[in-house]
């Protein structure tokens, strides 16, 4: 179904069915005013205009059974009428038949019936993640996914892994939410890339159905307009989540805290990579492990104007030292820098290598261990990978995937 709104600026089509009805019932007037005689009423050749008309009308009814047929000359008019005979009735039927199948078709009538329902707007992967999580914990759960476009393998993918009824059209379009049974829906999920849409989208479906509230949970990729709109009056009134900021959370929480308990000495740590993913695993740190560090060192190419960012935002005042080198973390010099600093040889230093480039993460990982042995290292990739694994466990690093973080860390009462 497709829910997407129109474009103002095209003009309105005139479907096919009008032009055939037009022609049809021409064929059959101009057959009747040439004189062509009916079997059943001859009366008709000399009725006058309107009433030829009626007849030719009656066709798209009847389609000449209570007339009679065509006879006598002329041939091409006599021909014409014979063409209204077939043309009227079949165009009647095949006009029945479309509008049927379009009351009838099964997404719309389940559609209609739905209640209790999952709505998730968003395809890409964190939504996939979402829906085998759920799918595993609620196997006949009742969803539908909305997306502006799918590819044809994913919406089949969609429907029959999930038995998810897929819906095509704009989060934020009035008629396309009418369509969801909101008031009947257990929850939403907000899970596309645009904050700013899914927070006018969450706007809409609470005006719509009040007791979604706290039901809305809202997908914000960009964590600086989250923390902006932390006590905005729509924040209170759904669940909003950045990505790495809940894989963030797990990771601390089941990867460094318990390395962190078993080291007698206060750890250093270097995040490499200080996007979202590592100012979320900074902010976890100093939310509960502040104690347990001695000094975090922190690398990326935009390193200075993102700490201010953080800073700005107050999310972070620390409690132990922090250096910040910028540049890539494939660049020697970055590391020369940092290990004059930081003496990686003693304890067991933390080193993440957190970036969104896979093979650098990789590859800087396997650096760091073959350099470092004491280093407990660990390397991100967005999706989970085997041949990551499989490469840590053969250089003792810890492989992780913001996908897997996500799956392990979804609240149970987004599933319930």
């Amino acid at each position: 179904m497709n829910y997407g709104a129109a474009d103002p600026h095209r003009h309105p089509r005139i479907s096919w069915h009008w032009w055939a009805a037009g022609s049809l019932f021409l064929c059959g007037f101009l057959g009747l005013l040439a004189g062509t005689q009916l079997s059943e009423r001859p009366d008709v050749v000399d009725a006058d205009w309107l009433t030829k008309a009626y007849y030719a009308l009656g066709l798209f009814v009847f389609g000449g059974l209570d007339i009679g047929v065509p006879i006598g000359e002329p041939a091409w008019a006599r021909g014409m009428l014979w063409l209204a005979y077939f043309g009227a009735p079949v165009l009647t039927a095949s006009a029945v038949i479309e509008g049927a199948l379009r009351v009838l078709a099964p997404h719309r009538w389940q559609l209609r019936r739905l209640q209790d329902h999952t709505i998730v707007f968003g395809s890409d992967r964190i939504a996939m993640s979402y829906l085998t999580v759920l799918h595993q914990v609620a196997p006949g759960a009742r969803i539908v996914v909305v997306d502006e476009a799918f590819d044809p393998v994913h919406e089949q993918e969609l429907r029959n892994k999930f038995n998810a009824h897929t819906v095509v059209g704009d989060l934020t379009h009035d008629y396309l939410l009418q369509q969801l049974r909101l008031p009947k829906a257990a929850r939403v999920l907000l899970l596309g890339k645009d904050a700013f849409q899914a927070f006018e989208a969450a706007r809409r479906i609470l005006d719509m159905a009040p007791h979604l509230k706290s039901k809305v949970i809202l997908r914000c990729s960009n964590l600086r307009f989250m923390r902006a709109l932390e006590d905005s009056k729509l924040a209170n009134h759904c669940e909003v989540f950045n990505t790495y900021n809940l894989a963030a959370k797990g990771f601390v929480r089941d990867y460094l805290l318990e390395h962190f308990k078993r080291t007698a000495e206060r750890d250093n740590v270097v995040v490499a990579g200080f996007g979202r993913f590592g100012q979320s695993v900074l902010e976890e740190l100093h939310a509960n492990a502040a104690d347990e560090i001695e000094e975090v060192a922190l690398i990326d190419r935009d390193a200075t104007r993102r700490v201010l960012v953080v800073d700005e935002q107050n999310t972070i005042h620390s409690e132990y030292a922090r250096t910040v080198f910028e540049g890539d973390i494939s660049h020697p010099e970055v590391w020369q820098k940092l290990t004059a600093h930081i003496d990686l040889n003693r304890n067991r230093p933390t080193v993440v290598l957190g970036t969104g480039q896979e093979q650098d993460n990789l590859r800087t990982a396997l650096w760091v261990k073959q350099r470092y042995p004491n280093a407990l290292v660990f390397a991100r990739t967005a999706e989970y990978s085997k041949f990551a694994l499989e490469v840590g466990e053969d250089h003792d690093i810890k492989s992780f995937s913001i996908t897997q973080l996500f799956e392990d860390n979804i609240p149970a009462h987004w599933l319930e």
